[in-house]
This record gives C-alpha cells, structure tokens and sequence, in this order.
C-alpha cells in the first residue's frame, strides 16, 4: 500500500477525511467554547468582588 493509496482511501477520501475534520473542529469547540465562558465568568465574579468591595468601603 502506498501513501496515495492510503490518502485516497480507496476512493471515499471525501468522505473520510472530511468526517475527520469536522470531528477535529466539534473537539476543539468542545473545549474552546466552555473555555471561554469560564474566563467570562470569572471576569464577572471579579467585577462584582470589586464592586461589593467598594460599596462596602464606603459605607463604613
């Protein structure tokens, strides 16, 4: 077996290699996605802790 032959897939190339990509992609937004909604949440926790922190400074 050749490395055209293995690359070809015995003519369903399209099919397989197009199957392995939009795995890769679905992965990498698995991970991407919840990734940056835990820097955004965190973001807003800080904002927040910032915030009350400041009310309460000047209230006392």
């Amino acid at each position: 077996m050749s490395l055209s032959e293995f690359f070809n897939m015995g003519g369903y190339a399209v099919f397989v290699w197009s199957s392995y990509a939009l795995t890769l992609v679905l992965l990498v937004l698995n991970w991407f996605l919840p990734y940056q909604q835990h820097k955004q949440n965190l973001r807003k926790l800080k904002r927040q802790f910032r915030q009350d922190n400041r009310n309460n400074d000047s209230r006392t």
